[in-house]
């Protein structure tokens, strides 16, 4: 355990972070099943997961260029399906 009282803070900082990062990135992938498997309303599933994907690549969870790439995946998916 940290001895120094502003460790005992960077200590409680990382555990609040790492719990938020966790869950963030949980949603997107949970959401990103959902699309792949096929759900009944698509396009509110799509909208919630680019707007998840955008919180995560603005809070630093995920790299801008991750997103993109996420993004463009599940379109590049719906389109296919579409055909």
């Amino acid at each position: 355990m940290p001895i120094i009282k502003s460790a005992k803070k960077k200590l409680r900082q990382d555990k609040k972070r790492s719990k938020r990062n966790f869950l963030s990135i949980k949603a997107y992938k949970e959401t990103l099943r959902t699309i792949k498997k096929g759900g009944k309303d698509i396009k509110g599933l799509i909208s919630r997961f680019y707007s998840q994907i955008d919180k995560a690549a603005k809070n630093n969870v995920i790299h801008k260029n991750k997103a993109r790439r996420l993004k463009s995946e599940v379109s590049k998916l719906i389109n296919k399906n579409k055909k």
